[in-house]
């Protein structure tokens, strides 16, 4: 049976800066390629075609499914962390009785996440530097091996890397 969640496309609000973190630790569990990720803070931005208002991405973060469905606030969450294997870490959300603690907890920090952000920022900062800082070494690393002759790259069929 064909899996119909992905690719499955977050729309989320890129001038926040913890939601850019979060969508950059997703990314970075990506490795099946299951997320597609949209910035609706650019320029231009249309939401229109995705059936929902701008305003209404912007109060609760939105997902969507190949098949065009939407998906909104802690279930787009939820979709996407069992999309990158975190499954296990959301499960609770969706349980009956904790469900309507975390949507109500969600739309709650969506609506404050700006300051949420301000109170954070060194702390972001830091985990910023940190992970620039380990993607370097890891590019790096990549580049010494190569250039001993044993380089890494992609393998398109089951994503890990081979040695050439």
């Amino acid at each position: 049976m064909k899996n119909t969640n992905y690719p499955f496309t977050l729309l989320f609000d890129g001038a926040c800066p913890l939601c850019r973190l979060e969508m950059g630790r997703l990314a970075e569990r990506n490795a099946l390629n299951r997320l597609l990720f949209t910035d609706i803070s650019v320029p231009g931005f249309d939401a229109a075609p995705y059936g929902a208002s701008l305003q209404a991405m912007l109060a609760l973060i939105h997902g969507l499914r190949p098949d065009g469905t939407l998906v909104i606030g802690v279930a787009a969450l939820r979709t996407a962390y069992e999309a990158v294997g975190l499954g296990a870490w959301a499960a609770p959300t969706a349980l009956p009785g904790l469900k309507p603690i975390f949507d109500w907890l969600y739309a709650g920090f969506a609506r404050n996440r700006y300051g949420f952000s301000r109170l954070a920022m060194p702390l972001l900062n830091r985990i910023e530097a940190a992970r620039v800082n380990k993607q370097a070494a890891q590019a790096l690393r990549r580049s010494q091996a190569c250039a001993q002759g044993v380089c890494e790259v992609p393998n398109p069929d089951n994503q890990k890397r081979s040695a050439v």
